[in-house]
């Protein structure tokens, strides 16, 4: 993610701002990708802080126009949570724009989000035909940490929910080629085999033993649909991890320099192998104040080839799909 410059005064802005260090209300405009001083902001402003200029006043910005539905008010902490969530959703938005996804260019279908608060029963996320259902419950870092544990998973964010779902989505626009279809079975095996079956199969024996060889992670094992989504998700993770470390004005005798743009390089092993340093030196810096690892994975020779394999597909774009 980049950091903006602030439009009225000097000084920078971040991603999440909604006024300047000075209390200047100010806008993100997606397609300048600029903070703007001057209204239409999306009329969520003021219910969930949503920090995005809308098309004209009172109307919802991009971002929030993708939801249909939203939770349920009544439930305890809904509200909040949901505002982080399509904080999240934010992001991951606009870091996909960065290959022109969802933007006016691309002319095709945009993800359609169900953002549904729990209530004594949990709601399992996922995607079907172009909508993406999100639990805003795991917004909460206390119940989001339960489940990473009872899953022994090593990383679990609500960044990490929109990428891997909106992942799904991205799948099915792509599967409309058949060129696609046809190489993503070559490289991650055939989605056709039963879904159901391959996730009641993974959560009753676990992974293959072997998984780390072949796999990003355990999870990824079940079935190429949710192995296509975690690769997927962690080629967002590693190429804004690297812009934002670039942006931050960070340096490191790996990024060939200050104005490199990671979403515009076209080598993708170039991409992977710089992303993977950066993430090893700030793993060593969050161990030093006993911090977890900010990427806690293991990125092996093919899970490096299906990661190339995603970028070179996504920073296509969206291709009239």
């Amino acid at each position: 993610m980049r950091v903006f410059a602030n439009p009225v005064g000097s000084g920078s802005l971040w991603f999440d701002n909604l006024a300047t260090a000075e209390g200047t209300p100010v806008a993100y405009d997606p397609q300048a990708r600029a903070f703007l001083p001057m209204p239409p902001f999306c009329a969520n402003r003021d219910v969930i802080g949503c920090n995005w200029i809308a098309p004209e006043q009172g109307a919802f910005c991009r971002a929030c126009a993708m939801t249909a539905l939203a939770p349920d008010p009544s439930i305890a902490n809904a509200i909040p949570n949901w505002s982080q969530t399509e904080a999240s959703k934010r992001w991951v938005i606009d870091n996909l724009g960065r290959w022109h996804w969802f933007r006016p260019e691309d002319p095709g279908a945009r993800p359609v989000f169900h953002m549904l608060a729990e209530g004594p029963t949990p709601v399992p996320m996922g995607h079907a035909q172009g909508v993406v259902t999100i639990s805003v419950a795991e917004a909460d870092p206390v119940l989001r940490t339960t489940r990473r544990e009872a899953l022994e998973e090593p990383y679990r964010t609500m960044i990490g929910h929109m990428r891997h779902e909106i992942a799904h989505m991205l799948w099915w626009r792509l599967s409309l080629r058949e060129d696609f279809l046809d190489a993503f079975r070559a490289m991650f095996g055939d989605e056709r085999i039963s879904y159901p079956g391959a996730l009641q199969h993974h959560y009753e024996n676990g992974p293959p033993k072997d998984w780390r060889q072949f796999y990003l992670t355990s999870y990824a094992s079940a079935h190429p649909h949710e192995d296509w989504a975690e690769t997927a998700a962690h080629l967002l993770h590693l190429t804004d991890l690297t812009d934002s470390f670039v942006a931050s004005g960070l340096t490191s005798d790996e990024v060939p320099g200050p104005n490199w743009d990671p979403y515009s390089e076209p080598d993708a092993q170039r991409l992977i192998h710089i992303a993977a340093s950066i993430a090893m030196g700030v793993n060593h810096v969050n161990r030093s104040m006993g911090l977890s690892d900010l990427y806690p994975f293991v990125l092996s020779d093919f899970a490096r080839h299906k990661l190339a394999f995603v970028h070179d597909w996504l920073r296509r774009g969206a291709q009239g799909l």
